[in-house]
């Protein structure tokens, strides 16, 4: 419970857990959890207010936006400034991604993301709902891979604990719950193909980089959320 309670201060602007003292050691195996309250609010309130008269043209930016406030900006800060770093390539890859500016490439990646989800919600509509679901937790399961398989590039790095207190196969145990409840919800299908996206996502990213940081598990995270959402679009295209 401690852990938990630190994955919902960590991950979250909501206020803390009463009467339990947050541990932040072990928190990135309680993330995906943290996507299944981000996505069950997401799913719920495009459940009540469609009958309302919302569209899913208005739905999609206003529940965009409820995600970013949700992680404080944690994830897509971390998005522009490995954009940032992949653009200036070579050896200064590091120190454009520590700078504070964000620079054109990461507010293009930032732009793109966006609009890349939004286009997704709206085109899947009725089975948004179930899609957000799908990848708020699949988004944050993503940064589990490159934990595990990239070494992390910043020995003082403030994202260091999460490699450093990870036990592979222990940490996955949390994921199992939501395996579940996502094969109910969804579909194996549809699992399977959001699972290959947030495996694919970090390791890319890894062999690009040549390891992981802080910046670039955010930045798995938000690109595993935009393509699970857009692989989700045209799979309800093709069934």
């Amino acid at each position: 419970m401690a852990d938990f309670a630190g994955a919902w201060v960590f991950y979250s602007v909501l206020p803390g857990l009463p009467r339990v003292e947050p541990s932040f050691q072990r928190i990135a195996r309680f993330a995906p959890w943290m996507g299944l309250v981000l996505g069950l609010f997401q799913a719920g309130c495009w459940l009540l207010l469609t009958p309302l008269g919302w569209s899913s043209t208005a739905l999609a930016p206003l529940l965009l936006a409820f995600g970013i406030w949700f992680s404080g900006g944690l994830h897509h800060d971390g998005l522009m400034d490995t954009a940032d770093g992949l653009a200036a390539g070579g050896a200064r890859r590091l120190e454009a991604m520590e700078d504070s500016r964000v620079g054109a490439s990461g507010v293009l990646a930032l732009a793109m993301v966006l609009l890349i989800e939004m286009g997704s919600l709206i085109q899947l509509g009725p089975q948004a709902p179930v899609a957000l679901l799908l990848a708020a937790i699949g988004g944050r399961a993503a940064p589990l891979w490159a934990m595990a398989h990239f070494d992390y590039l910043r020995l003082d790095g403030s994202a260091a604990f999460h490699r450093h207190h990870l036990r592979p196969g222990w940490d996955l145990l949390p994921l199992l719950p939501l395996l579940g409840l996502l094969l109910f919800l969804a579909g194996a299908l549809p699992v399977v193909m959001g699972a290959l996206v947030a495996l694919l996502i970090p390791e890319w990213l890894g062999r690009r980089l040549g390891g992981h940081t802080g910046d670039s598990y955010g930045a798995s995270v938000v690109l595993s959320e935009a393509f699970i959402l857009l692989v989700l679009a045209l799979l309800a295209m093709a069934i």
